[in-house]
């Protein structure tokens, strides 16, 4: 029995194109809806980012080139951030330091990114779409969208923003410890961020909560580099 004061159903069909949650909630009278994405979650250094993006309806929120922004290039990403930045009605990226990450935990870390780039938006939303993880106990219902970033368009741009505002921290964080060369790999687990790190040690940057670096802390003859510098263990590393 569907309770007198629930929200109407919304139903979005498969393959009606990247607004059409935005759309689908305008006809239910959600409006407007903010989309929320994060950058940095896999990445064993480097801080969290989350952004949330409100679009406006009609022609001026189809941002030319708009996808996951893990589906474009740098180039692409960095078009498509000026467009929405440009025509967003709000958006807000929220930078959580390594610190807080190894503090609060990544999942806990990220729902608490979520709900500060949510509260901190010039124009409150009347639904929020979420990549992946709901956030509970928003003001304003809300929904999670598995691979939202693919399928709605505010979440798209919302991933685009944290995307392009973490690479920059990124390549600012590479002038301060080339050694680590995250200006190539931006902090994610790669063969060469491995061997750096092997060789380097941890910097305050790198995330205690992952394995890969508490191995190399504990001093863990685990990850083992070759003459040529190759890193030749082959465990996925994944957050503890």
């Amino acid at each position: 029995m569907t309770r007198p004061d629930a929200p109407p159903r919304v139903v979005v069909r498969r393959g009606s194109g990247l607004r059409s949650y935005e759309r689908a909630l305008a006809r239910a009278g959600f409006t407007p809806v903010a989309g929320a994405d994060e950058a940095g979650r896999g990445a064993c250094a480097g801080p969290l980012v989350v952004a949330a993006v409100v679009l406006p309806e009609g022609g001026r929120g189809e941002v030319p080139g708009l996808a996951d922004s893990k589906l474009l290039t740098a180039a692409a990403r960095e078009r498509v951030y000026d467009e929405v930045v440009d025509r967003a009605l709000a958006w807000t990226a929220v930078v959580v330091p390594t610190e807080e990450v190894d503090r609060l935990g990544l999942h806990v870390a990220n729902i608490e990114g979520m709900r500060r780039a949510l509260a901190r938006l010039a124009v409150p939303p009347a639904y929020v779409l979420t990549d992946g993880f709901p956030v509970r106990g928003l003001a304003v219902p809300g929904l999670a969208v598995w691979k939202g970033d693919r399928v709605a368009a505010c979440v798209a741009a919302a991933s685009v923003v944290a995307k392009v505002t973490r690479d920059r921290i990124m390549l600012d964080l590479h002038e301060r410890y080339p050694e680590y060369a995250f200006d190539a790999h931006k902090g994610y687990v790669t063969p060469l961020h491995r061997a750096r790190l092997v060789a380097h040690g941890a910097c305050p940057e790198h995330r205690r909560c992952f394995v890969t670096v508490r191995r190399v802390e504990n001093g863990s003859r685990d990850v083992v580099i070759t003459h040529d510098g190759v890193v030749t263990e082959d465990t996925e590393e994944v957050p503890a």
